[in-house]
């Protein structure tokens, strides 16, 4: 909810030292250091913009104004139904039970092992305008779908009837891969 690279850590203070920082700070092994090491590893780092930052405060009032845990816990229910649709219409095993401890707002479906991948997100996106990951791991053909606050049931309606027209006998060089 605000600009890429803006976020905050928060961190009690009995896990403070175990955490280490991914970009070291200019207060990383200082010889002067301050009376928090978090602090010192994790507050500046050089030259980098800090503007974004400034959103964080906006983003989190934002979230609170619009009910994010409701969002959320809708966008989950739609892709808990979009996952079952696209199980079904692929008569694939999921990929993880059904359960909010498994997956939240995005998923991983799998796609029958004959799925020509480069033409499946081609029909997507040029045919339907719809641009979601496709990709091959460990040989099994994978569709990743992410439901946002902004997106409605329409929008995941629109993905299944594309990925159902997808399927259907004559659409060369697409014919009976997802049945």
């Amino acid at each position: 909810m605000a600009p890429k690279g803006a976020a905050f850590l928060y961190a009690r203070r009995e896990v403070q030292d175990g955490l280490e920082p991914l970009v070291v700070s200019w207060g990383y092994e200082n010889t002067q250091p301050s009376a928090s090491q978090f602090i010192d590893y994790h507050e500046w780092q050089g030259t980098r913009d800090l503007a974004a930052y400034l959103s964080v405060t906006a983003a989190i009032d934002f979230q609170q104004e619009n009910h994010w845990e409701a969002v959320c816990d809708r966008c989950h229910h739609l892709a808990v139904d979009a996952r079952r649709r696209i199980n079904a219409l692929t008569s694939l095993e999921p990929v993880c039970p059904e359960s909010s401890r498994w997956f939240g707002q995005m998923f991983t479906a799998r796609l029958p092992e004959n799925t020509d991948l480069q033409a499946l997100s081609s029909h997507l996106f040029h045919d339907r305008q719809i641009e979601v990951p496709l990709t091959l791991w460990n040989e099994q053909p994978l569709i990743r779908v992410s439901v946002q606050g902004y997106n409605t049931q329409a929008d995941l309606d629109t993905l299944i009837a594309a990925l159902q027209d997808y399927s259907k006998p004559g659409k060369s060089p697409c014919r009976g891969v997802l049945n």
